[in-house]
């Protein structure tokens, strides 16, 4: 696995984005230089995230999303694990 988070990332199984491999690793995301812990999904290249808005629950069950375009800083919480 590479030391840099992917350019887009997505935490829905349904997503073709999703990457169990890398979420369990444990991406932390900076937007316009705060710290974001609500983040559904994110893209680098095109400058946006889509942030879950609330409790609130679409007809799918999925979170409604607003989506924000800004500077989006993915990183690594941990170092990877020596095998």
């Amino acid at each position: 696995m590479s030391e840099t988070p992917p350019d887009r990332l997505s935490v829905n199984p349904n997503s073709p984005f999703y990457d169990e491999a890398v979420l369990t690793r444990g991406v932390g995301i900076r937007f316009k230089g705060a710290e974001k812990t609500n983040v559904e999904e994110y893209c680098v290249s095109e400058g946006w995230v889509r942030l879950s808005a609330g409790k609130a629950l679409d007809r799918a069950g999925n979170p409604m999303t607003v989506k924000l375009k800004g500077a989006v800083e993915p990183y690594f919480r941990e170092e990877p694990a020596e095998a």
